[in-house]
Parts: C-alpha cells; structure tokens; sequence
C-alpha cells in the first residue's frame, strides 16, 4: 500500500494537468431545473468518478486546474455549477443564469442529487466519489447519507454547519462509513468545524488535514493562484487519500 501510493504521487508530479480539456455538459437536478457543468475525462468510464462541487459565490471555474490534475491522475471528473452561486474565477455561472437567481444553500442539494444520477446514467461504473468546498463540503454529507451504496468516498473542503437545519451535517456524517477526507484553511475555527463532523462518523477510513504550511477556505486550498505555499502539501495529501481508489 506505502509503495501503491508512492508511486501514485510520483505519476502526480509528472502528469501535466494542461492536457487535459473539459467537455461540457448539462443534466437535469432532481427538480427538473437545468445544470451545466464540464466532464474531464481520464481515458476510461470504468476509472473512478469524482463529482465537483463548488463554494458560495462560485462555479465550475473552482475547479479549471484542479480537474485536469485528477484527469491526468487516472480519475474522471465533473464539476457544476450549482444553483447557489455566483460569478468567480472568470466565469458566469451557467445554472444561476438560467434559472433567474441565486438560490440559498439548501437547495443545491438537489443539484448534487442530479450529479449522482447523471453518474449513474452516462455508463460511468468506477467508484464515485464525491467533493465539496465549503457550503457544498457541507452538502456532500447529506449527500452520502442520501446515497450510501452508490457513493464510495467523501471528499470536505471547510465542511462546517452551514445548512438552514443547525446540527444537519453532523447528523447525516454520522451515518456514513465509506473513507472520508476533510481539510480546512489553517485556522483554527475551521480546523475545530471539520473534526467535529468527522468525529462523528463511523468510517474506519477517516482523514483530517491540518496543513502545516498553508491552507485557504474550500478547495481554493489546491490552487497554487489562492495558495502559492500551500497548494502542494494539500495536492500530496489528496493524492494519498485518493490512492485507495486507483486502479
């Protein structure tokens, strides 16, 4: 397993993200209303699938250098812009245009749900694997728990009690025994948030990074633009974690 995953850091460093470009997508969420998102395929429906999920004010644009990397790392990747969010990063975010508004946390769930789906409908039969960053690393809990057999992993960038319902997060974690990854910015608000939901859980596999260089809220903590010094402590960490899956 040490020498699996050596390896799998190694193929990290070398495999250049750049080649790697997203085909967009879209797909009904569980309410009918319209998701737009870009797939980056890693050679293979069969490899695992990682679903992407953005933070408040944001969109699929979180994640333009961080879904190559997972491409060229082995996994296929989709990230959406949810129906709570916003213009960042250089783009719009197509979901929020489309349906006229900006809608609170709550109800991206449901957009999350339409991601498991369209996993399950477009012939995809790796593992799936799910990823939030802050109000969404909130929502990827209620996801899991939603979703037990079909969800494999979870992935909490700054998870916290973000939700209408206080204490929803913590409940939904408790029910989740698949391998869980937290992380956070380095401070210690965020630090305290994130092991109260993992220690709640009753996975055998649980992870909590606590970065000793640097880290920033959500999974802007992996991009070397937001986290110059940090990025590649948290980028090593991801990739060990997602070594358990690598086929």
């Amino acid at each position: 397993m040490l020498m699996r995953a050596i390896l799998f850091l190694v193929l990290g460093l070398l495999l250049a993200p750049a080649a790697r470009a997203a085909e967009a997508v879209s797909f009904p969420a569980s309410d009918g209303v319209q998701v737009f998102g870009d797939y980056y395929a890693a050679g293979s429906r069969a490899k695992p699938l990682v679903l992407l999920f953005h933070q408040a004010g944001s969109n699929r644009g979180e994640y333009a250098t961080i879904g190559p990397r997972l491409a060229a790392l082995g996994f296929n990747a989709l990230a959406i812009d949810q129906r709570s969010g916003g213009a960042a990063w250089g783009h719009s975010n197509e979901t929020v245009e489309h349906l006229g508004r900006s809608a609170g946390y709550d109800e991206a769930l449901r957009d999350l749900d339409g991601a498991v789906a369209w996993a399950k409908s477009s012939n995809h039969t790796g593992p799936l694997i799910v990823w939030g960053s802050s109000y969404s690393a909130a929502l990827v809990f209620l996801l899991a728990a939603r979703h037990p057999d079909e969800i494999k992993a979870v992935l909490a960038f700054s998870p916290g009690e973000y939700l209408r319902e206080r204490g929803s997060v913590r409940n939904a974690a408790a029910k989740l025994t698949m391998p869980i990854f937290v992380t956070s910015a380095k401070d210690p608000d965020e630090i305290a948030a994130a092991r109260a939901i993992l220690a709640v859980a009753p996975s055998r596999d649980k992870v909590q990074l606590i970065p000793l260089v640097a880290g920033v809220h959500g999974s802007s903590t992996l991009r070397a633009d937001r986290n110059p010094r940090g990025a590649e402590e948290n980028w090593q960490a991801v990739r060990e974690f997602l070594a358990r899956f690598a086929s």
